[in-house]
């Protein structure tokens, strides 16, 4: 079962085109890297499927149960840090989904947040002003702020960039452990060997699909090799996008 389904899906960003012509499925449970050069349309592509960019033809088909809790993790700069918000409330604005923004979060929300923190290796920070936190503590935040939404769907967008390896290591351990629990995972990555150590599905993108599949087979050198001159040679293939089985 898909729980993600893109049908000859084409997308701009900021009226540029970015990705044309992606048919493809993410399986209910899988986890993917989505991969590719800079410029390859893989974040507008994340943001279509959280919900963020309305597709300029095809379509975003989401699974019912996974429509209703997707958890979206942006990419660091378009995060506000500034904002006057302890951890501890920020953990649990991952609620307001299901509390709304206005109720307040109960003692037992409190604690549930607590434990999340906990769980990302931030214990005692929960009073602590967002502000004042280094950038892997802030995205270790918001790793905890993902695990309290409880989500069957999670999109992240580049969540290692700029961070330590130690907290790289931790949180890939949190990935991993969403994958057990049969949550569908998709991730935006540049670090080839990353993918081919920890995720098991990749999608290679260079705003046309090159290869989707098991990672062994859409890292292949031939696949790698035809994304290094997207630029000048790139043109629109609704064919070339069929998915490995």
């Amino acid at each position: 079962m898909a729980a993600v389904q893109l049908e000859n899906l084409t997308l701009s960003y900021n009226r540029h085109p970015a990705v044309h012509h992606i048919s493809g499925r993410f399986e209910s449970g899988s986890l993917t890297a989505v991969t590719g050069p800079n410029g390859a349309g893989k974040s507008t592509l994340v943001k279509a499927i959280a919900g963020i960019i309305t597709p300029d033809s095809g379509k975003v088909h989401i699974e019912k149960s996974a429509h209703e809790t997707i958890a979206y993790l942006p990419q660091s700069s378009d995060v506000q840090r500034d904002f006057p918000l302890s951890v501890l409330h920020l953990v649990a604005s991952g609620l307001w989904g299901k509390t709304g923004m206005l109720r307040a979060i109960s003692d037992s929300k409190q604690q549930q947040a607590a434990h999340m923190l906990d769980d990302v290796g931030l214990k005692g920070f929960e009073n602590r002003d967002i502000a004042s936190l280094s950038y892997g503590q802030f995205q270790r935040v918001l790793f905890a702020r993902l695990l309290l939404q409880d989500a069957s769907l999670i999109v992240l967008d580049e969540p290692f960039t700029a961070i330590d390896a130690e907290t790289t290591a931790h949180l890939l351990d949190i990935i991993a452990r969403m994958h057990q629990q049969k949550r569908t995972v998709i991730c935006v990555l540049h670090d080839i060997e990353q993918i081919r150590k920890h995720f098991p599905d990749c999608l290679l993108l260079a705003r046309e699909c090159i290869a989707w599949g098991k990672t062994e087979h859409a890292l292949k050198m031939e696949s790698l090799q035809r994304t290094l001159f997207f630029r000048d040679r790139w043109t629109p293939n609704p064919e070339i996008c069929k998915q490995a089985s």
